[in-house]
């Protein structure tokens, strides 16, 4: 006999007193009102969690912490949080619902002082707000609503999954380097700051293993055509009477092209 499955705890979703449907909207089709106030609801608290991620990127960009890898992070990363709360705001006009604006309340990040500090506030947050999704793609299953519940569970659930995995990955990291809890900075976060490749990848791209670009294809026949100068030149070149360095600097930079053009200059060569 299969073992009972434990119910999941149930989170009350962020409630919206003051939402009311629009009366009369055309392009409404099976859009129940419970999951429209359930989004948003939602998406006050998306607009809440950019609000608290960009406190903490502006919070170590100051002169006294000066982690500016750290900070670019974490306004990244509000950034697409913003992204995502405007995804949900235009998936409601489509549906023929409406975003009823509310006061977005003060982060509760003051004592985030510490890196460790801020990467448990962050994590903290992004299951909270992955919580709110599944309680809201419950509840659009629960209404008979399988469009919202896919695009939920596509488009949201997903990267909330994927962002928790990455802050378990920087909390393991910051916590074998004994990063600063107390707000004094410590050598940890100055190595996270500096090597976390999470970090430096969201303010630099990563170097590429592919060769420079060729130059300008009028450099390479440029300096082709001045290897073919006449006996003249050379011999006076020879003599010493004037500097080569203009065609050391081109044929340098020959090698790279790959239209055929080193073929002339290695002829260039042999005819001198």
């Amino acid at each position: 006999m299969a073992e009972p499955r434990s119910k999941r705890a149930r989170v009350p979703l962020p409630a919206c007193p003051a939402h009311r449907p629009l009366p009369g909207s055309r392009v409404r089709h099976g859009f129940p009102p419970a999951v429209e106030e359930a989004l948003c609801g939602v998406t006050g608290a998306q607009l809440e969690l950019h609000y608290c991620l960009q406190a903490l990127g502006e919070y170590f960009d100051q002169s006294h912490v000066a982690l500016p890898n750290i900070s670019k992070f974490f306004l990244h990363q509000a950034l697409e949080e913003r992204k995502a709360a405007e995804a949900l705001m235009k998936y409601q006009q489509e549906r023929g619902g409406h975003y009823c604006s509310k006061t977005i309340q003060k982060p509760n990040c003051d004592y985030a002082v510490g890196l460790m500090k801020a990467l448990e506030l962050a994590m903290v947050q992004w299951k909270t707000m992955l919580r709110y999704f599944e309680e809201l793609y419950a509840l659009s299953v629960e209404n008979a609503d399988p469009h919202s519940a896919s695009t939920i569970k596509k488009q949201f659930i997903g990267p909330k999954i994927q962002k928790i995995k990455l802050m378990g990955d920087l909390l393991t990291n910051a916590r074998r380097l004994d990063c600063s809890q107390d707000g004094r900075n410590s050598l940890g976060d100055y190595f996270m700051d500096r090597l976390q490749k999470e970090f430096r990848t969201s303010t630099e791209p990563e170097s590429s293993d592919h060769c420079s670009p060729c130059p300008p294809l009028q450099q390479c026949t440029g300096a082709a055509e001045g290897l073919k100068r006449p006996q003249r030149e050379c011999s006076q070149h020879r003599n010493g009477i004037g500097p080569i360095y203009a065609t050391i600097h081109c044929t340098t930079m020959l090698p790279q092209c790959n239209d055929g053009t080193g073929a002339k200059v290695k002829q260039g060569r042999e005819g001198l």
